[in-house]
């Protein structure tokens, strides 16, 4: 399928979304947001797909959301629906059954910030920068930044960014894990791509159910997690992959998975 606002490309295992907005910085339109979201669904059909890259290539990642868009928002119908196109296409990074890394070279401001918030794995090229910045220009994050970031980085440290609306560099993006690997220059896709490189070699079936049991138990209780995990392994388990595996290993052989 042909896209505008994003290339498409498929290298062995990997699925790569590269953003191509560079005059606009990457920012994302809604139109660009739907873009995704097909692409996504393009990804998770095939079965020779183990990983989704999103990348915004070597320059850098997004500049956030389009405010061309954001400012001709009229009224709250308005907003609330324009809102309403980012928790479509973050549902639908969460909610895709294959691993998501987000390969992130320089700026990665507001909304291309909580976008990759809503990825699986965020890798980082050295001289990165991070931020959400709504309280330097009078809003609040809309794209999720509010409720991912402080699930992932702690409240107080979410708070402590969002309040400053300032730059993170790489190093303390890494610290208090909002990037789960800082690379050199210019490696964060080629580091992406050795990760996609090991899913390959996994269950497809288990990646995609590890995925949802996270997120889903994320949001209970933890005894209605742990039910819940024990009914997802129960089920699992009676997979044939789950006996190609078990075999494998005791055969000393190399599993060969096939999805079922």
């Amino acid at each position: 399928m042909a896209y505008e606002n994003i290339i498409t490309e498929k290298e062995g295992a990997a699925y790569i979304i590269t953003f191509n907005r560079p005059k606009r910085r990457n920012a994302i339109s809604v139109a660009t947001m739907h873009e995704i979201a097909a692409a996504l669904a393009e990804a998770d059909a095939d079965g020779e797909v183990r990983g989704i890259i999103v990348t915004g290539g070597q320059d850098f990642f997004s500049a956030g959301a389009d405010l061309n868009e954001a400012m001709a928002l009229d009224g709250p119908k308005d907003t609330y629906d324009f809102i309403g196109e980012w928790r479509k296409l973050e549902f639908a990074l969460e909610n895709t059954d294959k691993p998501i890394i987000a390969a992130i070279e320089g700026f990665c401001m507001t909304g291309g910030c909580e976008f990759i918030l809503a990825c699986d794995i965020r890798v980082a090229g050295k001289g990165s920068s991070f931020a959400i910045t709504s309280s330097r220009i009078g809003t609040v994050a809309g794209a999720g930044g509010t409720q991912r970031l402080p699930r992932l980085v702690g409240m107080g440290k979410a708070l402590e960014i969002m309040f400053a609306g300032d730059p993170i560099d790489d190093e303390e993006a890494e610290r208090i894990g909002l990037i789960n690997h800082l690379v050199e220059t210019g490696g964060a896709l080629a580091k992406a791509k050795e990760m996609v490189k090991v899913y390959e070699g996994r269950a497809p079936l288990s990646l995609a159910w590890i995925k949802r049991v996270v997120y889903s138990g994320m949001q209970m209780d933890l005894t209605s997690a742990l039910q819940y995990e024990r009914f997802i392994v129960s089920t699992i388990y009676e997979t044939k992959d789950r006996k190609e595996g078990i075999g494998a290993f005791l055969e000393k052989r190399t599993a060969e998975f096939k999805g079922e």
